[in-house]
């Protein structure tokens, strides 16, 4: 199966956010290149929520483009066999932190944002981190900190602190 063709099924099972799913799946029905970063009307994008629910925080990236507080994620590559896997390469390359695991139940949101290069469409996973996990900086990164969930919504946008509340329901 390929990617493309794994984000379909993905999409189909998620069961919220219906009109923002259904985007999805519209973009992917006129877009068969809508997985990869060269699809300039937009494209699917990947991205793992790092958490460590025993000490009650998360881990977030200053963005070296953006300039914000984010999770980690970005472009699906070649090498990702499923959307699942691109989110837990991406956290895992841009946390440092080996042995991550991707919280069960598939993603956790949908976020649709403009970036500098196009239309994100973002499918968000969480990732739990495992005991005394300590992260190291990627080139992606300004700054790479964690953050206990009250302190989130203080340095992160909506789209995050939503991500992180529909996270913590599903622990």
């Amino acid at each position: 199966m390929s990617l493309f063709d794994d984000a379909i099924l993905v999409l189909k099972g998620y069961e919220d956010q219906p009109e923002l799913r259904q985007t999805y799946l519209d973009h992917l029905s006129a877009h068969p290149d809508g997985m990869w970063k060269s699809c300039g009307d937009g494209h699917i994008t990947a991205s793992a929520l790092v958490i460590d629910p025993e000490r009650g925080r998360v881990l977030l990236t200053l963005h070296r483009k953006l300039r914000m507080w984010l999770q980690m994620g970005g472009h699906c590559e070649p090498v990702d066999e499923t959307l699942a896997a691109a989110a837990l390469r991406e956290g895992t390359e841009e946390s440092g932190i080996p042995g991550l695991v991707l919280l069960p139940g598939g993603p956790v949101r949908l976020d649709r944002h403009e970036t500098p290069c196009a239309w994100h469409l973002d499918v968000q996973y969480a990732a739990l981190a495992p005991s005394g996990a300590v992260e190291a900086i990627s080139d992606e990164s300004l700054d790479l900190r964690w953050f206990a969930y009250d302190e989130v919504a203080e340095v992160a946008d909506e789209s995050v602190v939503r991500l992180l509340e529909a996270t913590r329901a599903r622990l």
